[in-house]
């Protein structure tokens, strides 16, 4: 029995990765988007985050969370 994996979710850790380490995980991400691979990413790491194509940030305020999309 074989699964298709279309989408991948990855939540953060990518702060305590040296800068090689980091560029290597940025290109095979990219690969993987490239292949038509929906690839969601949480990270407060700027290097990171100015890769990305499209981003969700969240932005907190005192009335209340707001949501924006950002299309590089």
């Amino acid at each position: 029995m074989g699964a298709e994996l279309g989408s991948l979710f990855l939540d953060e850790g990518f702060g305590s990765l040296d800068a090689e380490t980091l560029e290597s995980v940025t290109q095979i991400l990219e690969s993987l988007r490239q292949q038509n691979r929906m690839i969601g990413i949480i990270t407060h790491v700027s290097a990171l985050g100015e890769r990305l194509p499209t981003q969700i940030k969240v932005h907190k305020d005192p009335s209340g969370s707001r949501i924006t999309l950002e299309t590089l």
